[in-house]
């Protein structure tokens, strides 16, 4: 017997009309009408009869409304018990480590649902390079962190997020690229690149151009854009980025264009094997994973 039914059946009993209750319910007569038919092959007893254009209960049906009056109104108890203790259990303060990238929007929409179910919970965004984020999180100074692929994860817990980030060329509209729809390993050589200073990213840049990877020219490391940008308006280099790494950033001087043949990397939620998080922390991750699904 489901909860629902007995409060389909409980709100029939009380309003001594289908029709009426169908009405409170927000439901069709004749799916509630169904509804109470199978209660009582159920129960197998009926539980009304019918007296001039209204339902009078049974005997049965008498004793199962009590019934369903003590068990609904204990079901409503239990969940508020709980809706109170969700809101005591969690407060305090999650830290995570963000990248700049596409999915930055992904951790904005994740802590907004978050904060609403737990508005005692406050938080604190971390953005850096990946190697800065995951020194913070070996230290223990932030809960989860989000990083690009490629990534070393062997000492880590992870998800994937479900966006993907789109490699490519941040140009001044000024220089020959500019002119392009998509950079090619041919348009890269001999120009001048600002790229990150992580190994594995020189690495992707070298596998994509291929066997003319030594013709690569690269005149500067960096690790977050913002510095670049002016740097890039002046054609010092155009720098290797991920578009999501350059929205709100692109004006009147700049271009982002993609890498073709096109290369996309994931990002990624880490935190450590070797550590217990906090509650709110481990909530948030469970939120998450269970918004990622459904995305």
């Amino acid at each position: 017997m489901e909860i629902r039914v007995l409060r389909y059946f409980w709100t029939i009993a009380e309003a001594n009309s289908v029709s009426k209750a169908a009405e409170q319910l927000h439901i069709t007569q004749p799916t509630l009408s169904r509804q109470l038919k199978e209660l009582e092959i159920e129960l197998g007893t009926e539980l009304f009869t019918r007296e001039k254009n209204r339902l009078k209960l049974t005997e049965a049906g008498l004793f199962l409304k009590s019934r369903a009056e003590e068990i609904l109104s204990l079901t409503q108890r239990t969940a508020q018990e709980f809706e109170d203790r969700k809101k005591d259990l969690f407060s305090g303060n999650i830290a995570v480590g963000c990248v700049e990238a596409d999915n930055s929007d992904t951790l904005s929409m994740m802590l907004e649902n978050f904060v609403a179910d737990y508005p005692e919970v406050t938080f604190n965004i971390f953005t850096a390079t990946g190697d800065d984020i995951l020194d913070h999180l070996d230290k223990g100074l932030i809960d989860l962190a989000i990083l690009l692929e490629p990534v070393d994860t062997e000492k880590y817990n992870k998800i994937v997020l479900p966006r993907t980030e789109r490699w490519g060329l941040l140009v001044s509209k000024t220089s020959f690229l500019a002119e392009e729809d998509v950079i090619t390993p041919k348009n890269i050589l001999g120009a001048p690149l600002i790229v990150s200073g992580r190994p594995a990213i020189r690495e992707l840049l070298d596998t994509w151009v291929g066997e003319q990877s030594s013709q690569v020219k690269v005149v500067g490391n960096m690790n977050l854009l913002f510095n670049i940008i002016s740097l890039v308006e002046r054609q010092v280099g155009s720098a290797l980025t991920i578009e999501g790494a350059t929205t709100g950033r692109i004006g009147a001087k700049t271009k982002f264009i993609p890498f073709k043949p096109e290369v996309k990397t994931n990002c990624v939620m880490v935190w450590r094997k070797d550590r217990v998080i906090t509650p709110a922390a481990n909530e948030f991750l469970k939120q998450s994973k269970h918004a990622f699904k459904a995305w």
